[in-house]
């Protein structure tokens, strides 16, 4: 029996791989084009690494006339969650995410399948072709006999895997071993290393230059028991036919580089150019530390989905991060489309980055204080929409909610306050009657008869078509009827002469609208409650003082 016969006993209907080589031609791009993907793994957390990854990915892609792809890696479906694919999906469509091809795309692209549970025979094309040329054997140890040789090594502090003395089934005659596979044993298929512990090689990494590393000495595993591939051989065989140029991932995949290199060389395939990133890191307790998903909420996009920070927002902080330069060019073009700007892999940092929801949150404060009040309303729609479904029919009234977000928008200093949806839902609540609440109190100087009698003659003087100097004046007129000063300074200039000035019966105005005690401009307000609602609200507040 030759190696081709005996490849064909181990993978009975494997295609030639030159099959294959021919239902995924080069794409025929531009040498300067990138093919990017993002893989993530359907486990149901979708967290701010995957956005930061795809978010350059997107980048790269776009700016060379390349394609950007979505390829979902499922072989390991004991880590699977049920609509994990769909929660990935809103959730990158939610930061301005799209795909050219790929799971989520329609049509999907002629590259695919783009799920690797579905790919299973050409997995099996590849391993075959490695096998035919004697770089790929069964193994049949089992798990039991595994766990006793890394046993074995740790207690003769050798390094652990499938090498050298350990590696029981490398040497195998191919008869024996066919034997073996038609008695129904079970078996893996395992690279035949060619690699030494003591050699190194070099390769270019995209964002840390010339890297060394020794070279991969591990017959590792390819193919598991039930056909699978493994993270390792999945993503050689279908970065390939995908025909990936740039694999941008986490730097803690660097280790497994040297086995990725060594599986590229043994196809006989280009790789691609790897760009190990940075992981996200944040200060802990004077400490600097990775983000955690078991510590820190603010991993999950769902974290800043649920509070609605802006897409914009989180995206415009994540370049900052990706890109040393972004932040002087966003300086010096406010008007210019993020993806306007000129990414470069060479331009991410190769230490830690320090993700800071401080900072984030001043970016949010900027980039919401530049949207219009219809941008603030239908954002405020949307968000509500998905999160919270009692504002949704609130904020039904488009022109409403509009004239709300205008408030405070005008003039050269627009308001820089709000951070994201649900902090300014809870901030413009007072507008809606069925959110109003009395949350603050009468001031000091003034008691509940005083305050009724004040607000009454408020009612008796209100015209909703006075300016807002005619009606402010009204509110001073009003106030020295009482015995308040006509303003702070008159009333330090006598004290013992007034009972407070007319601030303390604006706040009185102020807490009867809005029910607290800090609010913005009563006038505007007021204008765009309508005088329906401001009388109410004040006879109601009157009848709440008893």
């Amino acid at each position: 029996m030759d190696l081709k016969d005996f490849a064909s006993e181990c993978l009975k209907d494997a295609r030639s791989l030159d099959y294959y080589e021919g239902l995924y031609p080069s794409r025929g791009l531009p040498q300067s084009a990138a093919v990017c993907r993002l893989a993530p793994s359907p486990t149901g957390f979708i967290h701010l690494g995957n956005l930061y990854m795809a978010l350059a990915d997107q980048q790269i892609a776009r700016q060379s006339n390349g394609a950007f792809l979505l390829r979902i890696e499922d072989t390991d479906s004991k880590r699977e969650v049920q609509g994990a694919i769909e929660s990935l999906s809103s959730s990158l469509s939610y930061f301005g995410i799209s795909f050219d091809e790929g799971i989520l795309s329609s049509p999907e692209g002629i590259y695919g399948p783009y799920v690797q549970s579905e790919r299973g025979e050409i997995y099996a094309s590849a391993a075959k072709s490695l096998i035919e040329k004697g770089l790929a054997y069964p193994c049949f140890c089992s798990e039991d006999e595994l766990a006793h040789s890394h046993k074995l090594q740790e207690e003769a502090k050798e390094n652990f895997g499938y090498y050298g003395k350990w590696a029981k089934c490398r040497d195998l005659g191919i008869e024996s071993a066919a034997e073996r596979i038609k008695a129904g044993e079970p078996f893996t298929i395992r690279l035949r290393s060619k690699g030494a512990s003591d050699e190194t090689f070099s390769i270019i990494d995209g964002i840390r230059g010339k890297v060394t590393m020794p070279r991969n000495s591990n017959d590792v595993v390819m193919l598991k028991s039930n056909g699978m591939p493994t993270y390792h051989f999945a993503h050689v065989v279908d970065d390939h036919f995908m025909r990936i140029t740039h694999v941008l991932r986490g730097e803690e995949w660097m280790s497994s580089l040297p086995i990725h290199i060594e599986m590229f060389e043994a196809m006989e395939w280009e790789h691609p150019l790897y760009c190990h990133t940075t992981l996200l890191m944040k200060i802990d307790n004077g400490t600097k530390r990775k983000l955690s998903k078991r510590k820190d909420p603010e991993l999950g996009l769902e974290y800043y989905m649920s509070l609605g920070y802006h897409p914009l927002a989180v995206r415009e902080y994540l370049m900052s991060l990706l890109n040393s330069n972004y932040e002087q060019w966003r300086d010096n073009n406010p008007g210019k489309l993020l993806e306007e700007f000129e990414f470069s892999a060479s331009k991410m940092g190769s230490s830690g980055a320090l993700f800071d929801l401080n900072k984030l949150n001043d970016i949010s404060k900027n980039t919401l204080a530049a949207l219009s009040a219809d941008e603030i309303a239908e954002f405020m729609r949307d968000w509500a929409g998905a999160f919270d479904e009692g504002l949704y029919k609130l904020y039904a009234d488009n022109s409403y909610l509009s004239a709300i977000a205008a408030i405070g928008r005008g003039g050269e200093k627009p308001r820089k306050d709000f951070i994201y949806a649900r902090q300014i839902a809870s901030f413009i609540s007072f507008f809606y009657d069925s959110l109003y609440a009395i949350e603050g109190t009468l001031p000091e100087a003034i008691g509940r008869d005083e305050a009724k009698k004040a607000l009454s003659l408020y009612l008796e003087g209100y015209s909703h078509a006075d300016t807002r100097d005619e009606w402010f004046d009204k509110i001073k007129v009003m106030a020295q009827s009482l015995g308040y000063a006509p303003n702070a300074k008159a009333m330090k200039k006598e004290p013992g002469k007034y009972k407070g000035h007319v601030g303390d019966i604006s706040a009185v105005v102020r807490l009867a609208m809005t029910g607290r005690t800090n609010a913005p401009d009563l006038w505007d307000v007021a204008q765009v409650m309508g005088e329906q609602r401001v009388r109410t609200r004040i006879s109601s507040f009157i009848s709440h003082l008893g």
